[in-house]
């Protein structure tokens, strides 16, 4: 499954939050509810993806993305980007990836 980036480190994720009163466990309440599967996001998961620390993460799976977004009633691309393309050129295969 794609990644997707985090905009301006976590911040429009942060503001939407607050802006809604939301807590990390509220916002994995929501996307719960809007997961078909039932799982949602997790509190950790969120606090890594609008955290500023050490342990924070620019990116996530775009499903991830997706229930946050929902969750949020916000717009996609205001709060997550596409990776930029790749400018590779070359093939690999598994005989380069065992030459090294």
């Amino acid at each position: 499954m794609p990644k997707v980036l985090r905009k301006s480190e976590g911040q429009p994720i942060r503001d939407e939050m607050k802006r809604q009163k939301l807590t990390l466990d509220q916002l994995s309440e929501l996307t719960r509810a809007v997961d078909p599967e039932g799982r949602g996001v997790s509190p950790a998961a969120i606090g890594r993806l609008t955290g500023t620390g050490r342990t924070a993460r620019d990116r996530c799976e775009l499903h991830t993305a997706w229930l946050i977004t929902e969750g949020l009633d916000a717009r996609m691309h205001r709060l997550f980007s596409m990776p930029p393309h790749s400018t590779a050129t070359v093939e690999r295969s598994r005989a380069d990836a065992e030459e090294e």
